[in-house]
């Protein structure tokens, strides 16, 4: 009998419980970014903090995470693949255990910033070690395997965390992320193969640091300009001296024998596209991830749970469409299968923007359902197109770009969209809108403090505190409809291509068949 990954029972067996492990940690890293954003206002009335600082609390971790995971997996290739999954696993359980015990906002901050370090690590330890474990088509479904795993943890980390909240307090969030954190430890000590690149040339460690300081201080300035003015010194100065860091880096790769990031890549046009696609959910998606449980909680007074229920409709279409949008390139081609669940996308922002503050949580459901639907086309075919629009021999360089892109890229979404949110929320105050009362104010709505922002602006009442948050939270919506439409065109253009897409849908193919004979 031939098994579904064509490998030898026995080599098989260790082969899957090596998946398996992979596939826990993986489902952990959603988590970690969900339920942070369920349990932000809890946090925020344990922890205290500005609202800087509470915006620091997903930030750090997006920061960190997709900032090194190139370095992390250059690392993975110099000093081993099942070293750097075991060290990283460890820092991501060591730290997220100390999350729950955090005394106060600022070392829960510097925390999460860890976290994000040890999940880059076990992140790209994990998927280098993967691909050495399984050959052909096989690894193919094996990635699509924990993918898929990925989109189990983001369906269901905002219920999950939800729960856990109403039971046991919001410490509680962290002990599911530990427990699968442990799990994939366990097996990846027992089971996994130590392997490393014989020829890998060294880490870029001019081209990490200056990319993560360059994105630092451009987190930084974005998230403290609502409070400050863009006008402010220090906003201006951390601004510039990220691009100043920027330019850095473009030159140090350009320099360097063996870059962090090989920008010849950038050549095709089709592989710019893919970047441009990897950037797609962040704005359409991922924002609203923790938006959306900031609103539901902070500002209209839902219960965990029941903002966790809510946002399944968003995320759910995640656990199955993505492997539709692979078997539609057997009649579509990959462009055209994304732009049109970008578009898809759009309009269930727009739809949602028609649901104000006070809407019933059924109204909200069918909007929130379209963007996930939407959202899951491009998500199931980002990965294969990201290797497929290049050579062959640069399919791992690709991957990492890729990688960080997507990932590094929600974090600078989720700081500028924070950004703008507040800026909109201030602009439609009808109270000292000048002011930096008003200024705070409006950054604390974002951060779902509504208690907070009444006793700053007193002679406003709650009823219009949240019509103005309402308002400007439309206004967003707005926007985030004409960025993922342009995008959403872009793509098209810059992947569209008879031979090309044919290529691209041919690559595609065999891994959505094997997964379908598996």
């Amino acid at each position: 009998m031939v098994t579904p990954f064509h490998e030898n029972p026995r080599g098989l067996a260790t082969k899957l419980i090596v998946l398996f492990g992979i596939c826990c940690s993986s489902a952990a890293m959603p988590l970690t970014f969900t339920g942070p954003a369920v349990a932000l206002p809890a946090i925020s009335h344990t922890l205290g903090g500005d609202p800087v600082a509470l915006n620091w609390v997903t930030n750090a971790f997006m920061l960190t995470f997709g900032s090194t995971l190139m370095a992390c997996g250059a690392l993975a290739d110099n000093f081993g693949r099942k070293r750097i999954f075991v060290l990283g696993l460890v820092t991501f359980a060591l730290f997220s255990t100390a999350l729950a015990f955090a005394p106060n906002i600022f070392v829960f901050d510097l925390l999460r910033a860890l976290q994000g370090l040890g999940a880059a690590a076990a992140f790209s330890g994990g998927m280098a070690s993967l691909a050495q474990e399984f050959e052909g088509a096989a690894r193919m479904r094996a990635f699509s395997i924990v993918g898929a795993s990925f989109g189990v943890g983001l369906a269901f980390g905002p219920i999950a965390s939800g729960a856990m909240i109403d039971a046991f307090g919001w410490p509680s969030i962290f002990a599911l992320v530990v427990a699968l954190a442990l799990i994939a430890l366990t097996l990846g000590i027992a089971f996994m193969h130590e392997s490393r690149n014989p020829h890998a040339g060294g880490l870029d460690w001019a081209g990490a640091v200056t990319f993560t300081l360059a994105l630092t201080l451009f987190t930084y300035g974005v998230l403290r300009a609502p409070g400050s003015g863009w006008s402010d010194t220090t906003v201006i100065g951390l601004l510039v001296g990220a691009a100043l860091l920027m330019s850095g880096f473009y030159f140090i790769e350009r320099s360097t024998p063996h870059p962090m990031l090989d920008l010849t890549l950038f050549r095709y046009p089709r592989f710019v596209g893919v970047q441009l696609l990897a950037a797609a959910p962040a704005y359409a998606f991922v924002v609203l991830l923790v938006l959306l449980p900031v609103r539901f909680v902070g500002v209209e007074g839902m219960s965990e749970i029941e903002a966790g229920q809510l946002m399944i409709a968003l995320s759910g279409p995640l656990l199955v469409l993505p492997i539709a949008a692979g078997l539609l390139t057997r009649w579509l081609a990959p462009a055209t299968v994304c732009s049109g669940g970008l578009l898809l996308s759009a309009i269930g922002l727009f739809w949602l923007s028609q649901t104000p503050i006070g809407s019933s949580p059924g109204a909200l459901i069918l909007p929130l359902f379209t963007i996930g639907v939407g959202i899951s086309l491009p998500w199931g075919l980002m990965d294969g197109l990201a290797v497929s629009v290049v050579p062959k021999e640069r399919a791992g360089m690709a991957t990492g770009i890729f990688s960080t892109t997507r990932v590094a890229g929600e974090g600078v979404a989720l700081a500028v969209v924070s950004a703008v949110l507040s800026t909109l929320t201030k602009s439609y105050f009808h109270e000292g809108s000048g002011t930096n009362a008003a200024a705070e104010a409006a950054q604390r709505l974002v951060t779902g403090d509504l208690i907070g922002a009444h006793m700053l602006l007193p002679n406003s009442t709650s009823m219009e505190l949240v019509r103005d948050y309402s308002d400007a939270f439309t206004s967003l919506l707005w926007l985030l409809t004409a960025i993922t439409l342009i995008t959403a065109t872009v793509v098209l253009l810059f992947l569209r291509g008879d031979a090309e897409d044919s290529a691209g849908a041919e690559g595609l193919r065999p891994a959505i068949e094997g997964s379908n004979n598996a």
